[in-house]
């Protein structure tokens, strides 16, 4: 299983067109993650929660519980 490496930074990025020269990760990866993450903040404007840290502490619990039981599925 491959291990997720964070990003550190725009400022730190460096590629070669395919991926990241600092964190490793794929360009198209990194381009998912990003669109998902706009994506979901575009969902707590669009409806003005003022509470975006519940909101993200929400989806994180939310993320991990569906990547463990897709995770227990495959098994």
């Amino acid at each position: 299983m491959a291990r997720f490496v964070p990003c550190h930074g725009k400022n730190a990025c460096r590629d070669n067109g395919e991926r990241c020269l600092t964190c490793g990760r794929e360009s198209s990866e990194i381009a998912r993650l990003r669109a998902s993450i706009d994506e979901l903040a575009n969902l707590a404007m669009d409806y003005g929660y003022d509470n975006s840290e519940e909101f993200a502490t929400y989806v994180a619990r939310k993320l991990f519980k569906t990547i463990a039981h897709r995770r227990e599925q495959q098994q």
